[in-house]
């Protein structure tokens, strides 16, 4: 009413109220009035823009405070939080925020407990103790300072301040303790262990001028100091400030301040307020528009507003409260999440909230506790845990009945025992069968009455797939699992051609070729020292052939002479040793493995075909088939249990039965142990997945399960369980052995190849450099005969003919090689001869020179 009655004044600005409450009422009035309204207290979200167009808050907005504390929760990675706050528009709207921020974090408000303002402490403490049966640990105060207080009392009476609970409070409670001083001990005794949010304001020179003007300010009027200071007397002189700056610059642009009436505000009976002296700003939309473009740093900081007229870089801080006062743990804006460094250092580099990068000190939990709390318990009052199991009519070595205390046994359940004894804490739990047991029950069924909270947990061989994990979460899978075909075998025949088996055909191609190339190699490398390489061509092509494959038996007659020959074939028979030795070991596994076949080769022959399929009843196989690979319902026939299973192959589709049978890997060992191994997996596992239990969705206690089954597995304890439960009296081969795992092909010996070829490569440049080396010793005197000639026909000496055929250049190479030698032996003898004739006619032609 007295905000109301300050309006009748011919007013430019409003600055106030410290409400939320009061601030929606008096943004009605400065929206009809076109009067800038700024709040330095009203942290109200919905407060907005676009509703209240006058309305312009000086301080930060409790969204991005919301969306703060929910950065805290899913940092600890806790899944529900219980939301205590006053039922007035400040808590209920903030309070809302929260859940919706929660909710894109995966997590949620389990129970929101409201108090009317003003309550007393019995109405907190019934609340609390409300609050105490409920699950979740974690809980939010979005409360005023006036009473809040309170609410740690009580709940310090009630027990809920020591070990195992997590307090979080938005700013309201350091606005309290900043507003004390000295501390008050007894406060910070209820409060050990708190973890409280503060609109955080950058250390300045001007912020500490101005506290300590504030504190002489206040010892001159009271002689004391005992009023402290929070930040929301920052705020609130900056809004003072903001105002006129604005007003300066306002002026400044030439601007006038006018006032009108506005006709519809008339007086009302018995009201003392005068609705006709208020009076409408005619420039309250250009002087909005100023104060919105107003920049400047003030004591909280930078004063700028965005589009939607908030402070631009909201910022927290996070203090833990100690004994010894509030301490300092972190910082969170909306640019870069949690850290340990101001934001202002962090505004220049590029907005970074990845989980990896978030980083608060450490923190000390209610009861003194450092390890962060778990953030749940099963409460005292609290129903035991509703566990879900098949009631199954075969596999039951899985999950069955049974007379003992917990009324059901098998492997699954064992695991899921040893996984609960690894819990730090105590799990009550019932097991309820699920099923008739009369067929199994459907598994898509039970997931749903888990998600339907019908069921707390769904315990035995259930699937972990895509749909179901909609729906509910499950645990680390504790065994794999996936679809195989089986169908039945008989034995092959066998064929004269196995001896051929062990290589493929291009292995074959290539290893006749490289005999041959071989035989090439050794024959040019020998030919011009060897005499066995030597003789009618006829003769000499017989040689090759005979050469090279005599290799692979090692029973070649002929020597090798030649350095380079030697070298090559020493290559060459270490690596006829390796292909023999393969060949043997591949053919000796083709003719003692025993060969299966069977018509169908795998999945893409049941598709293709359209003969019966059998599935097992109730898992998932049916809709698979179905869904994903387009079968038509009516070639697939449920089978009950493995007695239908053996029949149903046995038949055939022939008979009444099925061509093959799809299920799952685990149900398919038993089957074929228990079949003394008639039938075989054929084609490869088409799906891969595995067993898991399934929670309801956010479950807490779904984490720590998929923690303690990785610890079995660490410790070989699921092993050991498996080996319990799952050990059959058959172990049979699961798939059919084909000879083409058998065979070799070149891949496995490219390698080997590549050595031998780089070997034959190097021999041959060496070879052919040596003949072409001595060829060109030879050139002379073909050259001077071919010189002569041209004499003898006039032509010019420096016009010499050097053209040598073809054949001139066989020729040499086809020569024996001690031929060669002796050439060039008598060539270099007739150059010396050569030599000093022509030393003795010039000396001769020296003595008849006339003196």
């Amino acid at each position: 009413m007295g905000a109301l009655q300050l309006m009748e004044n011919k007013v430019v600005a409003a600055i106030g109220p410290q409400s939320s409450g009061i601030g929606h009422i008096i943004s009605h009035v400065a929206n009809e009035l076109h009067v800038p309204f700024l709040s330095f207290a009203a942290t109200d979200p919905t407060l907005s823009s676009l509703q209240y167009p006058y309305f312009l808050r000086t301080t930060q907005n409790d969204y991005f405070q919301m969306n703060a504390i929910t950065d805290f929760v899913s940092y600890f990675r806790w899944r529900e939080v219980v939301a205590i706050f006053v039922d007035d528009e400040y808590g209920r709207n903030g309070i809302s925020v929260l859940g919706d921020a929660l909710a894109k974090k995966r997590a949620k408000i389990s129970y929101k407990a409201a108090f009317p303002p003003g309550a007393d402490n019995s109405s907190i403490s019934d609340l609390l103790a409300s609050v105490n049966l409920m699950e979740s640990r974690i809980f939010v105060v979005h409360v005023n300072p006036d009473s809040g207080l309170n609410i740690f009392s009580v709940a310090k009476s009630l027990g809920m301040m020591g070990s195992g609970y997590v307090w979080i409070t938005t700013d309201w409670l350091l606005t309290a303790l900043d507003s004390m001083e000295p501390l008050d001990p007894r406060a910070l005794d209820l409060l050990q262990g708190v973890v409280a949010f503060r609109h955080y304001t950058p250390e300045s020179d001007n912020k500490r001028q101005f506290k300590g003007r504030w504190k002489n300010l206040r010892f001159k009027e009271s002689l004391k100091s005992d009023d402290g200071f929070n930040s929301y007397a920052l705020y609130a002189y900056d809004s003072v400030w903001l105002v006129a700056r604005a007003l300066d610059v306002f002026f400044s642009q030439g601007n006038t301040v006018t006032f009108s009436n506005d006709p519809s505000l008339r007086n009302t009976n018995d009201s003392g307020i005068k609705l006709s002296k208020l009076h409408i700003f005619n420039e309250g939309e250009r002087f909005l528009q100023v104060i919105l473009e107003m920049n400047y740093t003030g004591l909280t900081g930078q004063i700028e507003f965005n589009s939607e007229k908030n402070r631009i870089n909201p910022a927290y801080d996070i203090l833990n409260i100690k004994s010894t006062g509030p301490l300092r743990v972190g910082y969170w804006s909306n640019h870069t999440g949690f850290s340990v460094a101001p934001p202002e250092t962090l505004y220049s580099k590029p907005s970074n909230t990845s989980a990896k990068d978030q980083r608060l000190n450490e923190i000390i939990w209610p009861g003194e506790v450092i390890k962060p709390p778990r953030g749940w318990v099963f409460p005292e009052n609290g129903k035991p845990l509703k566990i879900g199991v098949p009631n199954r009519v075969s596999y039951k070595n899985y999950a069955s009945k049974d007379k003992n205390p917990l009324g059901v046994k098998g492997f699954c359940i064992d695991i899921f025992e040893a996984a609960i004894q690894l819990l730090p804490y105590p799990v009550p739990r019932t097991y309820i069968l699920y099923g008739d047991g009369k067929k199994n029950p459907s598994y898509d069924n039970l997931i749903s009455e888990v998600a339907a909270n019908i069921f707390d947990v769904a315990v035995g061989d259930v699937t972990i797939i895509t749909n179901r994990t909609k729906f509910v979460d499950f645990t680390q899978p504790f065994i794999e699992s996936g679809l195989v075909v089986v169908a039945p075998v008989k034995g092959a025949k066998s064929s004269p051609w196995s001896f051929l088996k062990p290589f493929t055909i291009e292995m074959w191609a290539v290893t006749g070729a490289l005999f041959l190339f071989v035989g090439a190699v050794i024959w040019i490398l020998e030919h011009r020292f060897n005499e066995e390489f030597r003789g009618p061509p006829r003769r000499q092509i017989i040689t090759v052939f005979w050469f090279s494959f005599s290799t692979m038996f090692f029973s070649h007659r002929e020597n090798t002479v030649s350095t380079l020959g030697r070298f090559v074939l020493l290559v060459w028979l270490f690596v006829v040793l390796i292909i023999n030795s393969s060949y043997t070991a591949s053919l000796t596994s083709i003719l003692t493995v025993q060969q299966l076949t069977s018509r169908i080769e795998g999945m893409d022959t049941l598709i293709a075909s359209n003969e019966p399929i059998g599935v097992q009843d109730g898992t998932f196989a049916w809709k698979f088939l179905v869904n994903e690979l387009n079968i038509a319902p009516s070639r697939i026939i449920p089978l009950k249990d493995e007695e239908e299973y053996l029949s149903a192959l046995q038949r055939g589709p022939r008979g009444g039965g099925v061509a093959a049978i799809v299920d799952e890997l685990p149900y398919i060992k038993a089957l074929l142990s228990n079949s003394n191994c008639k039938f075989r997996t054929v084609g490869q596992e088409f799906t891969r997945t595995g067993w898991g239990f399934a929670f309801q969705r956010d479950s807490p206690l779904a984490v720590d399960m998929s923690t303690a089954i990785l610890q079995l597995a660490e410790e070989g304890k699921l092993e050991k369980i498996r080996k319990k439960w799952l050990t059959y009296d058959h172990e049979c081969t699961m798939q059919i052995s084909d000879t083409e795992n058998y065979q070799i092909s070149v891949q496995s010996f490219w390698g080997l190849f590549l050595i031998c070829g780089v070997v034959w490569f190097i021999a041959l440049t060496l070879f052919c450099w040596k003949v072409f080396w001595q060829y060109q010793r030879l050139r002379p005197e073909e050259s001077d005969e071919v010189q002569a000639r041209s004499e003898e026909a006039g032509s010019s000496r420096g016009k010499s003919l050097r053209a040598v055929s073809f054949k001139d250049l066989i020729k040499v190479v086809d020569k024996r090689e001690a031929e060669i030698k002796e050439m060039l032996k008598e060539k270099s003898s007739k150059k010396l001869k050569d030599g000093q004739s022509s030393a003795e006619n010039s000396q001769s032609k020296d003595h008849e020179t006339p003196q």
